[in-house]
């Protein structure tokens, strides 16, 4: 490990700098533009560089390490703690630097630039879909308005269309020509959310790792690809376990006195991935429910026992630790039914 530390508190325009050796003796403290930052650590000796996991850590990281410094990233919520009574940016870096000299601190995997790239293309599609139901509600409550009364949902919309296209409709031509526009709108983005899901599908074909993911009854090609571009390697966790809770698919405790007591998950870690788990695992089950097989394994035996979106947690707690034990062992799934057989 490197002897000295530099803290850098980010921000846009002004980069907060607090250099410690790890004893505690404070070497430096500078406020630098992101020029001269990349400029003056150029220039320093090989030291442990420290950020605060946000927007761009990522690539600071990275430049970092193409300079020879040792990059490593902390959740915030670590380095809380350790700021002293005023918040600024020379508190929260010197806190940067206390919360990283920590021997038993977690530190948080940066990103690669193609993670990254995988990540903003996904984010682009989630967004789309986001504006897709805001305009899908919005035009419900305008019919809503004039007493026509829709289920929620984007599978409902044609249903809407013919209702506003009929000859026949009872609605003012004002109303009639507002939700013929809100229509076009929800075309638009359909055809945009298409586009994007079959680009994330041919980046889910390219890579081993997505193909073996989705070797796995519940995980699709978006699944598969937010794994791989939000997921740090899953090396770094000692067991499946460990990953799921990072995911947020345990109980949260509130255990004292050597008396356990467990709460609603924790949703703790990667929100995207831990939905999409839940959303197979659903899948899942509705299936086995069509196919009349929900009395049948694992599953039958705890539906028969417990509430079903009970049961599909467990079963998306049970699908993060076999990815866990998929790409550990660069195995494609196994069904535990027939290896018992």
């Amino acid at each position: 490990m490197k002897d000295m530390i530099i803290g850098v508190d980010l921000a846009k325009r002004v980069l907060q700098l607090h250099g410690a050796t790890m004893a505690g003796e404070v070497t430096l403290r500078k406020k630098l533009t992101p020029d001269q930052f990349r400029v003056f650590m150029a220039s320093q000796p090989a030291a442990m560089v420290v950020f605060e996991a946000c927007g761009s850590a990522s690539y600071w990281a990275r430049e970092m390490e193409a300079l020879g410094h040792e990059a490593r990233l902390i959740a915030p919520q670590y380095v809380r703690p350790f700021v002293k009574r005023q918040k600024n940016d020379a508190a929260d870096a010197e806190a940067i630097v206390i919360a990283a000299r920590q021997p038993e601190m977690r530190f948080v995997i940066p990103k690669t630039a193609d993670q990254q790239a995988k990540a903003v293309l996904f984010r682009g599609r989630e967004r789309l879909v986001h504006q897709r139901t805001e305009l899908v509600n919005a035009l419900r409550g305008v019919l809503y308005e004039y007493g026509h009364v829709f289920p929620v949902g984007f599978g409902h919309v044609k249903r809407i269309a013919a209702v506003v296209e009929d000859p026949r409709c009872d609605l003012p031509a004002l109303v009639i020509a507002e939700c013929q526009d809100l229509l076009v709108q929800i075309a638009e983005k359909t055809e945009r959310i298409e586009a994007k899901t079959k680009t994330l599908k041919a980046l889910a074909a390219e890579t081993d790792t997505a193909r073996r993911l989705q070797t796995m009854p519940g995980v699709g090609p978006l699944t598969a690809l937010a794994v791989e571009a939000f997921a740090p390697d899953v090396v770094q966790f000692k067991s499946g376990r460990d990953f799921a809770a990072w995911l947020g698919l345990v109980p949260r405790q509130y255990s004292t006195g050597g008396k356990a007591r467990l709460g609603r998950i924790s949703k703790a870690g990667q929100n995207d991935i831990r939905r999409l788990l839940i959303i197979g695992a659903m899948t899942r089950i509705l299936a086995r429910v069509r196919h009349k097989l929900s009395s049948e394994g694992w599953i039958g035996r705890k539906l028969a026992t417990k509430p079903k979106m009970l049961v599909v947690i467990a079963l998306a707690n049970k699908m993060a630790r076999q990815i866990w034990a998929m790409l550990t062992k660069n195995e494609d799934y196994r069904d535990p039914a027939l290896a018992r057989a």
